[in-house]
């Protein structure tokens, strides 16, 4: 076994242990800390997979600025009983324990299922910012600039909703 693959399992078994955290946890503030770790063992896994862009993205974007305002929400929020938000067991649950053990044997068919050839060279260049920029701009100009029009509008609609008066 490579150091790589090593690496590899002990980054997705923590993603996964934080994960898990994430959810189950009573306390918001812990949850939101164990989200932040679970962003940096992704930002990992990226690396394992030689997509340096997606690792910087995945600290920048996603461990910095969603998680900041995430914790804002949070300590505004000022969760005082927390009984109330406790649910019984309901079809919610069993619904999605059920959708949960069909990823995992779909993931076991598509890992026992794969072929081995080397691909390595094919990989290397896959999350390079180079291929990513070349890539968004070549072939995705019209989506880019679509979505950047979207996120512009909706700027403007939040600007105009926080400014309206409260009767």
């Amino acid at each position: 076994m490579s150091f790589d693959l090593i690496i590899f399992f002990v980054l997705g078994a923590l993603a996964i242990a934080s994960g898990i955290t994430t959810i189950r946890h009573k306390n918001p503030v812990v949850s939101a800390i164990s989200l932040i770790f679970h962003f940096f063992m992704l930002a990992g896994l990226y690396l394992s997979l030689n997509a340096q862009f997606l690792a910087v993205l995945q600290i920048l974007v996603y461990a910095g600025a969603i998680m900041v305002l995430v914790i804002f929400v949070i300590m505004l929020l000022n969760l005082g009983d927390e009984e109330k938000l406790k649910e019984k067991f309901n079809a919610r649950k069993l619904i999605a324990i059920s959708f949960g053990f069909i990823l995992a044997i779909q993931f076991a068919i598509l890992y026992f299922s794969t072929t081995g050839g080397n691909t390595s060279g094919q990989i290397a260049m896959v999350g390079s910012p180079e291929v990513i920029g070349n890539d968004l701009f070549n072939n995705y100009l019209f989506p880019f600039e679509a979505i950047s029009l979207l996120l512009l509008a909706a700027i403007i609609g939040s600007v105009i909703l926080a400014k309206r008066k409260v009767d």
